[in-house]
């Protein structure tokens, strides 16, 4: 068997955090129902960023339910094999912070999604959200999972595929 390294593993999933491309937010519905989609994110000071439209559902949802599960997806063209590719999915509590004092971000976005895209949504009914990971779970491919609280500074490694030896 062979022996996992907690500090490469948080090492690996602080890159990947770090240099992540694709969001999926997966919030519950009125009736009770998952609802996931693409979600347009920076990251400033520690911090995740996304902005949605007043009138999307995921907006409406997360006022009602401050809490949204996040999944961070690695590059899409890394592995056609979704179960093959690094994730990590993490209850956030999310902030609507409006628009004021955030420059920096949209600054951000504006590098990211075009200064003329991001100009026209600010004319728009958009709000800011910031959303704080707690605790969740990294999938470093098949086999390889860890359970996280990030408050705690712990990554436990997860019993899969009858593999029940923790460190």
């Amino acid at each position: 068997m062979k022996v996992i390294d907690i500090e490469q593993i948080r090492k690996n999933y602080l890159a990947f955090t770090e240099g992540l491309k694709t969001i999926m937010l997966s919030t519950v519905d009125e009736a009770g129902n998952p609802f996931i989609s693409y979600a347009p994110h920076v990251k400033h000071n520690g911090k995740l960023y996304i902005y949605l439209s007043r009138i999307a559902n995921h907006y409406r949802y997360m006022e009602a339910r401050p809490t949204v599960d996040v999944m961070f997806i690695e590059d899409e063209s890394q592995s056609a094999n979704l179960f093959a590719r690094q994730r990590a999915r993490f209850v956030c509590s999310a902030q609507n912070v409006g628009e004021e004092g955030y420059e920096e971000v949209f600054e951000l976005f504006s590098e990211s999604f075009g200064k003329q895209v991001i100009s026209m949504l600010r004319t728009l009914d958009f709000s800011l959200f910031e959303l704080t990971p707690t605790q969740g779970r990294y999938v470093a491919g098949f086999g390889q999972a860890f359970d996280i609280d990030l408050a705690a500074d712990r990554f436990e490694h997860v019993a899969r595929d009858g593999h029940d030896e923790k460190k």
